[in-house]
């Protein structure tokens, strides 16, 4: 690589934002302070198992919280985005739009 040109904006991607169910995940997140667990799986169309799956890969990389609580006597399940986490959503979309260059 030449010492003067910057890197390829690929090297800014997210690895754990290469699946297309977490990206929608955190993108959703991203847009709130914090959803309720019915809520995102709604929004992305995908089954508890496979939300709780993903939102455990977030949670180990510490970009997402898992709230539990009560509403009356439902139990509940909040997920909120951490900073680290829209720090990551956000270098990865930088990343994308350096990548995809403008729309025409």
């Amino acid at each position: 690589m030449d010492a003067d040109r910057a890197p390829h904006p690929r090297h800014g991607l997210a690895p754990l934002l290469a699946s297309a169910v977490r990206l929608s995940v955190v993108a959703a997140l991203a847009a709130v302070e914090k959803a309720e667990f019915g809520y995102v799986r709604d929004l992305v169309e995908i089954t508890d198992s496979a939300l709780s799956k993903q939102v455990s890969r977030l949670e180990e990389a510490g970009w997402v919280t898992v709230e539990k609580g009560q509403v009356g006597r439902r139990p509940r399940t909040w997920l909120r985005l951490t900073e680290q986490g829209m720090a990551a959503y956000r270098r990865h979309l930088t990343a994308l739009t350096a990548i995809a260059g403008p729309l025409r």
